[in-house]
């Protein structure tokens, strides 16, 4: 049914989607009944998961949707997760945008479910709640040492250069000549990018040259073209500061398994390669056997793990072993290591190192493990981010939860128990895959929703939808921003960054956002 739907309204290869034409009914619409013909739908988070489930739900021709949100501003991940230097990962904000701005769907932002309203709240004002509020934590290493100074999650880490209110005052201490990342996945790699980029590129971003159709004389160098012809980067002025002082040098990224295990994909990996005034480190020894090994598997991790073989094997050209002979930093992949304890320094005040256990695999394609062999090494640093993963939380206490998977229990969407209740993104899956994942993710609860409506599975009579809702939140002090007062926001820190050619400075205090709106 929904792939009838969107040949209908002309949706063509994901992810160029688009609402339905105004006025317009699908035919598969037309099955709904009278008694539900303004079904009153809220959604709680307002990242991927939480637009691109509202955007399905708009294929009701009556349906109104309310996205409430905690931070004051909208996008979730897509502002505060994906890197500053991947600008183009943000343009599905002109889709969520266009969303927004359809009149049967509201953005209410600086609204913290679980705490100004409860999800039971929610459930009598509306006839179907969907929770997209994604995975606001990280898991935690479990290991001595995890708390001392010197050790932070990926995620923060990210939060901090991307924005996030609640990681402004991480601070971290980039006086050190190594870091380690413990984790090999894309944001691991995006926070070795971050740390390794040299400052002067964040600043300015360079595009693809090609797209510019612009004449230079044939003695400008592309390097000086790419700074010519720049789009600066949105990464916060604080972040960028303290970059600048960075006396980072080398970057080990650690996993538990091998280079078939590694689950960054090939695009951040080549970014890596070829970061400007960085060199990889990568131990031969790490690949004997692997040639046979990739024949049988599926092709993305053919071509991934053929990349990583090369650079490991094979001896570069003039022109790159020349740029990696001058490279003043470096990134290396440590495989078959996994973390057993920070190590502190002689006065136990923060971190120096952390101690890995060597390790072997068992088992066969996904039942691989690795398994320690008894042998210990230690590595010395000065910085350590686990990058291990995120992990959802529980919103309220009347909302199932698996604390151990950090997901809510559902059947294709639908909490389980629970009629009426739903979830999409990562609190349902759990923390993987990336924006077209989500999207196809959402779109699935999205239907079950709307199957269940058509069903006459969901309450049937009239409910009062956010009237109720605002009313709760007027009488315990708390003030919603609208998607028009994000636009004001937004067009600030538009302003912001002109004066010193940024698309964008970000606002990052919700207490000064709130002033700029009269709150």
């Amino acid at each position: 049914m929904a792939s009838r739907c969107w040949r209908w309204w002309g949706w063509s290869a994901w992810p160029r989607t688009r609402l339905p034409p105004a006025g317009s009914t699908p035919s598969f619409c037309h099955h709904f009944s009278t008694q539900e013909k303004t079904p009153q739908i809220c959604v709680v988070g307002s990242g991927p998961a939480g637009f691109y489930t509202a955007q399905h739900l708009l294929k009701h021709p009556q349906a109104h949707v309310d996205i409430y949100e905690k931070q004051p501003v909208p996008f979730g991940l897509v502002r505060f997760g994906v890197a500053p230097d991947h600008p183009e990962v943000k343009n599905v904000i002109n889709t969520f945008t266009q969303t927004a701005h359809s009149g049967r769907c509201a953005f209410w932002g600086n609204v913290e479910v679980g705490r100004d309203v409860t999800v039971p709240e929610l459930q009598e004002a509306y006839h179907a709640v969907v929770l997209s509020y994604g995975a606001e934590d990280h898991r935690a290493l479990e290991i001595p040492g995890e708390e001392l100074p010197g050790v932070c999650s990926a995620r923060a880490f990210v939060g901090w250069y991307n924005g996030l209110p609640e990681n402004q005052e991480l601070e971290p201490d980039l006086s050190c000549d190594t870091a380690v990342i413990l984790g090999q996945g894309n944001v691991a790699l995006d926070v070795a990018r971050i740390l390794l980029t040299p400052p002067e590129h964040l600043e300015a971003h360079g595009g693809d040259m090609t797209k510019w159709r612009v004449p230079f004389p044939r003695s400008v160098s592309d390097d000086s073209k790419a700074l010519l012809l720049c789009q600066r980067t949105d990464i916060t002025k604080a972040a960028l500061g303290v970059l600048r002082q960075s006396r980072v040098k080398t970057v080990w990224l650690v996993g538990r398994r091998g280079p078939l295990q590694v689950a960054f994909t090939i695009k951040e990996l080549r970014e890596m390669i070829q970061l400007p005034g960085a060199r990889p480190i990568l131990d031969p020894v790490d690949f004997l056997g692997l040639q046979d090994k990739i024949k049988e598997v599926p092709r993305p991790r053919k071509r991934l793990t053929e990349l990583l073989l090369r650079t490991a094997t094979e001896k570069p050209g003039p022109a790159e072993a020349a740029r990696q002979a001058s490279a003043s930093r470096a990134w290396g992949l440590r495989f078959f290591r996994s973390p057993q304890q920070v190590l502190p320094s002689p006065d136990g005040r923060r971190a120096a190192g952390v101690r890995l256990a060597v390790t072997r695999l068992e088992g066969v394609d996904e039942a691989t493990r690795a398994v320690p062999t008894g042998d210990m090494e230690d590595l010395p640093c000065g910085l350590v981010l686990s990058s291990i993963g995120y992990k959802s939380r529980p919103v309220d206490p009347s909302v199932p939860f698996d604390s151990k998977l950090g997901v809510i229990p559902n059947v294709e969407g639908r909490v389980m128990d629970v009629p009426g209740l739903y979830c999409s993104g990562w609190v349902k899956r759990g923390p993987t895959g990336v924006i077209a994942t989500t999207m196809t993710d959402s779109f699935l609860t999205g239907q079950m929703l709307l199957q269940d409506l058509k069903a006459g599975l969901l309450p049937s009579g009239p409910r009062p939808g956010y009237a109720a809702i605002q009313a709760l939140l007027s009488s315990r002090g708390v003030r919603p921003v609208s998607f028009s007062d994000w636009e004001k926001l937004d067009a600030e820190e538009v302003a912001r960054g002109q004066g010193t050619g940024k698309p964008r400075e970000k606002l990052v205090d919700p207490q000064e956002m709130l002033r700029l709106l009269g709150h």
